[in-house]
């Protein structure tokens, strides 16, 4: 009797809610797909991807160019003070290839180049023939015998000064009355300063351009040393 009514009680209990089992997982629901994200993740990679690429080939883009091994002062020819270094290719920068050294020793520079300039072709120019009548002639030059700060370009008037006279030029005179007018107009053409290590110290190395009737009087007075330069109106 007792069976039955439990029996009867379990017949008539509701169905209660069957829970998982310990350890058993609840079924995911599904993923919502976005093609259009993974196109775009892919798009990246690749931009990535090519732009390393690019960089890449880009560092190995490399020309040689003509670097200076000496200082080079203004109206000089590098000569065979050059050596070739490898740098990357920019087209912005107009670089003297080392294929073109032989043709570069034909110019002359503009402004004084350092020790390690890599060689641009701004810096340099032809070399400008002398014109007809005229004569380019070297003097060196003692202290007392320029005006300070005389640069090429610069126009001078040459006067021979005699040794008893005891005085040189200054940078508006050319010594007492023992001087001579040489030349009243006189192009300085080039100048080379003491930052020349092969220069000596004790003298001015001065090219000027004359006229040719003029050319051996200057000569001779800068080889008595009895040659001085005074800068006149025009500089």
């Amino acid at each position: 009797m007792k069976i039955q009514e439990r029996t009867g009680a379990g017949n008539n209990r509701s169905a209660a809610p069957v829970h998982p089992a310990m350890g058993e997982r609840l079924p995911a629901p599904p993923r919502e797909r976005k093609p259009a994200l993974a196109a775009l993740a892919v798009l990246l990679i690749l931009v990535g991807a090519l732009g390393a690429t690019m960089l890449v080939l880009r560092a190995g883009d490399r020309i040689e160019v003509v670097q200076v091994t000496a200082n080079i002062q203004a109206g000089d020819s590098v000569g065979d003070n050059v050596k070739s270094v490898m740098v990357a290719d920019d087209t912005g920068v107009n670089y003297i290839t080392w294929a073109q050294v032989k043709a570069l020793k034909k110019l002359k520079a503009k402004s004084p180049i350092y020790d390690g300039t890599l060689v641009i072709g701004e810096m340099f120019e032809e070399v400008a023939a002398i014109p007809e009548g005229k004569a380019s002639v070297g003097l060196a030059l003692k202290e007392g015998q320029y005006p300070n700060g005389i640069k090429s370009g610069d126009t001078v008037a040459v006067y021979r000064v005699s040794e008893d006279s005891g005085a040189g030029s200054s940078s508006s005179s050319a010594g007492g009355a023992d001087s001579t007018l040489i030349v009243d107009r006189a192009e300085v053409k080039n100048v080379k300063t003491s930052t020349d290590s092969t220069i000596s110290s004790t003298s001015l190395p001065v090219t000027l351009t004359v006229d040719s009737a003029d050319a051996a009087a200057v000569a001779q007075a800068s080889s008595a040393g009895e040659v001085a330069l005074v800068l006149i109106p025009g500089n």
